[in-house]
């Protein structure tokens, strides 16, 4: 299972620092990652950081947050400065083992206001 938190409401500009881990047993993890859903619009990908260390970003976050976690820890942040009101959705961490292996964190409200 996956806790996430670090979520609130910040103004335009400001940062937030969000945390997720994994708790009780579990599978060292391939990727660990956080995804978005705004109000009407699909889930997306944020960033993804896998065992290899290697980390990928969605263009509209590029420059402005960093992911990093810990497979073996079950750990995973991602870090969100110069926060835009495009930015406002529900966050959630997802973590992936083996083949087929997946959990998902409940979602954490992330609100920044113009």
């Amino acid at each position: 299972q996956l806790q996430a938190s670090g979520g609130g409401f910040v103004q335009a500009g400001g940062s937030l620092r969000l945390s997720c881990a994994a708790t009780g047993n579990f599978f060292s993890f391939n990727t660990m990652g956080w995804y978005r859903r705004a109000p009407g619009k699909e889930r997306e990908l944020v960033a993804i950081v896998s065992s290899g260390g290697i980390s990928n970003l969605s263009d509209s976050v590029k420059g402005r947050f960093t992911i990093a976690g810990d497979m073996a820890k079950g750990t995973v942040y991602l870090q969100m400065n110069s926060l835009k009101p495009e930015d406002t959705a529900v966050y959630y961490c997802r973590a992936t083992w083996g083949q087929w292996g997946e959990t998902w964190g409940q979602g954490t409200q992330v609100t920044v206001s113009s």
